[in-house]
């Protein structure tokens, strides 16, 4: 099982899990659904799924007792249910449900996957298929990354050119970004908000909740294409960008474009019903606001100590936003350099020291450090490798090795998508190592011995689902193209 449950006591016999069983309880027709039996089962066996009073199990964890007559599934609330459905998913081999007792309770309250579907769209039955898998792993978030420099993909329909220009772009870059090279394809693509609902109920039935999330200052340029007086230069509009790295565009800071950012986010929070929306906030690069006069008077009429302290401002302007929607704002961890709101949650990306320094100044934090949770770096250096974002190596054991530590919100990994264009490539930078991620964030020991065991025996279940994930230890690319 991955991720490891907390405590598995072996009994005697097996279970047949088989289309004739029968499945009672709340929640019963999505269990059906997972495990592929039939909806008016009729063979002898039963899987009783009940709701407990048992504080001890918290908001997600589950027992599961297994029999050869019977399976019972018990939690407090209908996260733990489905979790329970999901380590039965696991047990099932040949023969049947090894007969057993478990007991699991999560370690962390947010265990998390960023999938970046702005540099290259994905369709949306991608989109399941990782929903899917992000639950079998006991995921519990799916961080939609919906808006870069290269493409807009959330439609918002008070502003139709976000996704009518911005959504599209001339052309990609081949190789690394600093090779100037292009491929000459348009590639373009985005979500209707019809779309997005659907998948968020998808994911809600499965226990993942979908947090969007829309960038903002910076790695804007997408929306500035689509309405160029959303930047400095409105007479010199630009156009989508082709390159990957960062642009030096940023919003500018009139009460126009704060207007059209509460825009976005109203319409974003009537589409995703998340307590959490990301407001984005990293790699923003100033230069535009300090030759900008417009900018100095709004530095000077909020008492800021600089161009840079704008970014706190368009932080706290969005945040309040979102407050008065219900909502709390998530931002990465620069924003913790410019006096953030103190609820802001934090997702601390550039070190494992961010985590402390976020947690020190009082935030909830999701940590995400880029040497351990970045999946789209490479994972080895062999020469069959393929192209990946210049950054450190993260091996299989680098990413199942990290403790987040204790006071956190949760944990999550990363992939960003810029040499990721592919289903193939996607798999290989995302698997196994999302295994590794799921049972740091899940479970609360660790033996990467045993792990390495476990992931043998599991990796069939992953050929089933169709993920063309790169063998443990495999010094070359297994079938995987640029």
């Amino acid at each position: 099982m991955i991720p490891q449950v907390a405590s598995f006591i072996p009994g005697e016999g097996r279970f047949p899990l088989d289309r004739g069983v029968r499945v009672s309880g709340p929640h019963a027709e999505t269990a059906r659904e997972l495990l592929g039996t039939a909806a008016d089962g009729d063979g002898p066996g039963e899987i009783v799924l009940g709701l407990v009073d048992d504080p001890s199990l918290g908001e997600e964890g589950y027992t599961l007792t297994v029999t050869p007559e019977e399976v019972r599934i018990a939690a407090a609330t209908a996260a733990g249910l489905r979790w329970g459905v999901q380590t039965l998913r696991q047990l099932d081999g040949p023969g049947g449900v090894p007969c057993c007792a478990v007991r699991d309770v999560p370690r962390y309250a947010w265990r998390g996957v960023m999938i970046d579907v702005a540099r290259w769209w994905r369709p949306m039955s991608f989109l399941r298929a990782y929903v899917d898998l992000l639950a079998l792993h006991k995921f519990n978030v799916l961080h939609l990354h919906l808006t870069d420099d290269q493409g807009w993909r959330f439609e918002v329909r008070g502003h139709p050119r976000l996704t009518e220009v911005g959504a599209h772009r001339a052309e990609s870059s081949a190789g690394l970004a600093r090779d100037g090279r292009f491929d000459g394809t348009p590639h373009g693509g985005c979500y209707t908000q019809r779309e997005l609902r659907d998948l968020v109920d998808y994911a809600a039935a499965r226990g993942v909740t979908v947090v969007p999330e829309v960038e903002f200052p910076g790695h804007s340029t997408a929306a500035l294409a689509a309405y160029p007086w959303l930047g400095h230069s409105p007479a010199e509009p630009v156009e989508v960008r082709t390159s990957w790295g960062i642009s030096s565009h940023v919003l500018n800071v009139s009460d126009r474009a704060a207007g059209f950012a509460r825009d976005v986010l109203d319409e974003l929070c009537d589409v995703f019903p998340s307590r959490y929306v990301h407001i984005g906030g990293d790699e923003v690069r100033g230069g535009e606001w300090a030759a900008s006069p417009e900018a100095a008077r709004r530095v000077a009429s909020e008492g800021l100590t600089g161009p840079a302290a704008l970014l706190g401002w368009w932080g706290r302007l969005l945040a309040d936003h979102l407050r008065g929607l219900g909502r709390r704002a998530v931002a990465w961890d620069d924003m913790l350099d410019h006096d953030p709101p103190d609820d802001m949650v934090i997702m601390a990306w550039r070190g494992v020291d961010r985590i402390e320094a976020a947690l020190r100044a009082g935030h909830d934090v999701v940590a995400a450090p880029h040497t351990h949770t970045y999946l789209d770096y490479a994972q080895s250096d062999a020469p069959g490798e393929p192209l990946c974002i210049t950054g450190p190596l993260l091996s299989l054991e680098t990413a199942y090795e990290f403790d987040a530590g204790e006071g956190v919100l949760g944990m999550q990994a990363q992939l960003w998508s810029e040499y990721l264009p592919t289903k193939e490539r996607f798999d290989y930078n995302a698997f196994p190592r999302l295994c590794a991620v799921a049972e740091a964030a899940w479970s609360s020991g660790r033996d990467l011995g045993d792990f390495t065991r476990r992931l043998t025996a599991h990796l069939p279940l992953l050929d089933e689902m169709g993920v063309r994930y790169r063998r443990p230890h495999d010094e070359g690319v297994r079938d995987v193209h640029l």
